[in-house]
């Protein structure tokens, strides 16, 4: 008969995203938490990719035609978050990268998401096609009846998310108007 016996401490698989300390040393918005919530919804296809910080107001200023710009040589997906003056923090994973457009592009990959004080995440209802929308003096995530699910300024200052039929959401603020404290742009590579 033989007899095996365990010794030394036991290994253990770590449930944390890939590149997670990265992750939080980029980025002036999430913290530990909110990175994994965020992590398990996205789409298949961004699994085992690194999160790359690619526009940040914090590292590039507040821009529109530089977040474009920034993002204007990927193909990746984009995670938009921001942080408004309430410290609330939301955003978009976006199916495309950010661009301006005659017309709404992506697919139903898209969504919109609280993600401080609480998470909660609004999927494609199937209700419309109106998932990303870039003009010269704003962007639009989501839309139906006059409303986007998430609009953005020029200035990327001034914001309003109101509820839409694109993703059947709430408010992503507290208040439909707000201001942007913080907003940063990841990619996957």
């Amino acid at each position: 008969m033989v007899s095996v016996e365990e010794s030394g401490p036991k290994a253990s698989v770590s449930t944390e995203p890939d590149g997670l300390s990265h992750i939080l040393n980029q980025s002036v918005i999430l913290d530990a938490q909110q990175v994994r919530e965020i992590a398990k919804e996205l789409p298949p296809r961004t699994i085992g990719n690194t999160w790359q910080l690619s526009y940040s107001t914090d590292k590039h200023g507040a821009s529109l035609k530089t977040l474009y710009r920034k993002l204007s040589t990927t193909d990746s997906p984009v995670l938009i978050l921001i942080k408004d003056h309430n410290q609330q923090v939301f955003g978009s994973f976006l199916s495309h990268p950010l661009h301006p457009s005659d017309a709404f592009y992506g697919t139903g990959e898209t969504f919109l998401f609280l993600s401080h004080p609480r998470f909660k995440c609004f999927h494609w209802t199937g209700e419309n096609s109106f998932f990303i929308k870039g003009d010269l003096d704003s962007f639009a995530i989501g839309g139906g009846s006059g409303h986007f699910g998430l609009w953005v300024d020029e200035r990327l200052f001034l914001g309003r998310s109101s509820p839409c039929f694109t993703f059947n959401n709430c408010s992503l603020s507290e208040t439909n108007d707000f201001t942007i404290l913080e907003m940063e742009a990841w990619t996957f590579g």
